[in-house]
């Protein structure tokens, strides 16, 4: 149990050994370092109990069938809409979108689907695009957003075809242990 804690933590530990040695090095360079380290922590504890919350509740919630019937392997245009339409609709850093993809991958949403999702989270979100219309002025915004679409579903759909059978598997067969 031990070692497979510090195996799974090993890249947590190295960058925490890391900050020490410089904060022994260069004690201001050190505490800088500690400093954004304490903030985006911080960051993450107020972003990610509610994003589980979510999850959970997808998780209970939403049937394994309806999520098939909506985003697996026979949805069409309807899974790539509703994966933008969740993507878009989404708050919150890239790192959320993560969990949320593998719940999806769990309950049985294709890989270009859970990808296409993944875009949409990144770059379409609604309070972002609001933003963007405010500051930079619908034209833009409009065009941005009509430019990036295409190029998620493009890319989503790429990105399930290059990857193998057997990878597919693979990060699905992830996504299911992660439950555990």
């Amino acid at each position: 149990m031990k070692k497979r804690f510090f195996k799974r933590y090993r890249a947590a530990f190295i960058a925490a050994a890391g900050v020490a040695i410089l904060t022994v090095l260069n004690t201001e360079t050190g505490m800088k370092a500690l400093g954004i380290s304490a903030f985006s922590l911080g960051e993450m504890l107020l972003v990610i109990p509610p994003i589980f919350i979510l999850l959970g509740l997808l998780d209970v919630w939403v049937p394994r069938e309806k999520m098939i019937r909506f985003m697996g392997e026979g949805s069409g245009i309807k899974g790539v809409l509703l994966a933008i339409a969740i993507g878009s609709a989404a708050a919150g850093p890239l790192y959320g979108a993560f969990p949320v993809a593998a719940v999806l991958m769990r309950k049985g949403a294709k890989l270009s689907n859970v990808l296409i999702f993944i875009g949409a989270w990144s770059t379409t979100k609604i309070p972002m695009l609001l933003f963007e219309m405010e500051s930079l002025g619908m034209r833009f915004a409009l065009t941005r957003l009509l430019v990036d679409i295409p190029g998620i579903i493009v890319i989503g759909l790429v990105l399930s075809k290059l990857v193998s059978k057997k990878e597919t598997e693979r990060l699905y067969q992830n996504a299911e242990e992660m439950q555990k």
